[in-house]
């Protein structure tokens, strides 16, 4: 694949993507929603864990929970992406060199997010069982609270974000360089950018133990965030400036202790 921009995507089918994404994204919100307002009452699973050990059941809930929270927060991010790579299928299929479907991308993508979503549920047991969550998911520890804000904070002026920055603000030159072809290479694609995304934004996704895994306006604010880190212009710069703010505000709470 050369690095010329593909052709612009006709209006039918970015509308048809677009369509998609916006469902699989308000489908995943209608669910997230729905659990919201079961942790309000006392028969909720949140209320239940919080007093017993998980069982392989309850783990599994929580998985499902973070996975399709994942897909809810994640899938807009990547929207310019998807639509870059759907532009190129659709030239290769007027060349008559059809390449997998756009799903078989968005595919790879999640299972980054999902197989993250096993590492976000242990870490929701392990504060769990330690009592450190209350019952809408928050940690109940100022100190854990403090660690999060300024680990958050430091990621965001490392080299390492920046550099998977880049490519998710770069769909172009991210398809040209990690370009594959069959399903099997759409499939592999998918699952690079989503290890780009999440090498973005993973501490981002802890910060939800800070302010509610159940509270959708923190949720909403996070998948904001991370949305325009990765369009506006100056994403970058706003984000670093935000990493400042999350360790003053950080060492502000860390002081407050002493």
């Amino acid at each position: 694949m050369t690095r010329r921009s593909p052709s612009s995507l006709p209006r039918r089918d970015t509308l048809a993507v677009l369509f998609s994404l916006t469902a699989i994204t308000l489908l995943a919100w209608a669910y997230l929603i729905d659990m919201a307002g079961d942790m309000t009452t006392m028969s909720s699973p949140a209320n239940v864990m919080s007093v017993h050990p998980w069982t392989g059941r309850e783990f599994g809930f929580m998985f499902l929970m973070w996975a399709i929270m994942m897909v809810g927060m994640m899938v807009p991010t990547a929207i310019p992406m998807t639509l870059t790579y759907a532009a190129v299928a659709r030239k290769a299929d007027t060349q008559q060199t059809p390449i997998a479907p756009t799903a078989v991308f968005v595919t790879g993508y999640l299972v980054i997010w999902t197989v993250f979503s096993v590492a976000a549920t242990t870490a929701q047991w392990g504060l769990d069982q330690a009592a450190l969550l209350s019952p809408m998911l928050v940690t109940t520890s100022p100190t854990i609270g403090a660690s999060l804000l300024i680990a958050a904070g430091l990621y965001q002026l490392t080299p390492f974000k920046q550099a998977c920055l880049a490519k998710c603000r770069g769909p172009i030159h991210f398809l040209a360089h990690h370009w594959r072809p069959g399903a099997l290479g759409a499939l592999r694609m998918g699952i690079a950018h989503g290890l780009f995304c999440l090498g973005c934004c993973w501490v981002l996704m802890l910060l939800l133990f800070l302010g509610g895994v159940m509270n959708l306006m923190w949720i909403a604010a996070i998948t904001l965030f991370v949305l325009l880190e990765k369009v506006l212009p100056f994403g970058p710069q706003g984000g670093r400036i935000s990493g400042i703010a999350m360790i003053v505000v950080g060492v502000v709470v860390v002081v407050n202790m002493l």
